[in-house]
């Protein structure tokens, strides 16, 4: 019974992100089109278009589940509220060294610590994602468009990030069987390889 819980809690979770994105894509897909800037969907539209942006966040949601409580749930708010700091600082002007190599290496330290099953005391784990919230969330200010409304778009940004990690977290969840610890250390290498790729990439 309990794990049949389990299963429903994770298909739920992972039915209502996928739709999110659905009805998301399709509308930021048409902001693309037709060159209209600004507001929620542009804000939406960023996180999910740039797959630097979309390893990392669901590395975050990854770690957490796999940490377990209170990381679960404290890792994916620490984020997204360090990140709307960050974003402060790119829409302000205020400059940051090495913002696509600090987004692309944050793919590769979250891939690995899920790959390695790094148990780090909840105050380093923290510390760890709060750092690189701030590059990514730089990116994300220093992009805004220049007819958006800020607060739309950083509420856009947000709630991606936020559905991101909710993907990674329901895949997290996984863990409670006997191969899903496996399955998402597995997850975490890959993340972790594709995150060498973009940092390659950057210094070329």
């Amino acid at each position: 019974m309990r794990n049949r819980a389990y299963t429903r809690q994770v298909a739920g979770m992972a039915a209502l992100a996928a739709m999110a994105l659905s009805v998301g894509s399709p509308v930021a897909e048409a902001h693309e089109a037709v060159g209209v800037a600004g507001g929620f969907m542009s804000g939406f539209a960023h996180p999910l278009f740039g797959w630097d942006h979309v390893a990392a966040m669901v590395a975050v949601g990854l770690w957490g589940a796999f940490l377990g409580a209170p990381a679960i749930w404290l890792l994916p708010i620490v984020f997204p509220l360090v990140m709307a700091f960050g974003a402060a600082l790119g829409i302000i002007g205020v400059p940051l060294p090495a913002v696509e190599i600090g987004i692309a290496f944050s793919a590769v330290l979250l891939g690995a610590m899920v790959a390695l099953a790094a148990r780090p005391p909840l105050v380093g784990a923290a510390a760890i994602v709060g750092l690189f919230a701030i590059f990514h969330g730089h990116a994300h200010g220093t992009e805004l468009p220049a007819a958006a409304n800020a607060l739309a778009y950083a509420a856009g940004f947000v709630i991606a990030t936020g559905l991101l990690h909710l993907i990674g977290i329901s895949f997290g969840f996984t863990t409670r069987w006997s191969w899903g610890a496996p399955a998402v250390r597995t997850a975490g290498g890959i993340i972790a390889l594709v995150g060498v790729g973009f940092l390659l990439k950057g210094v070329a």
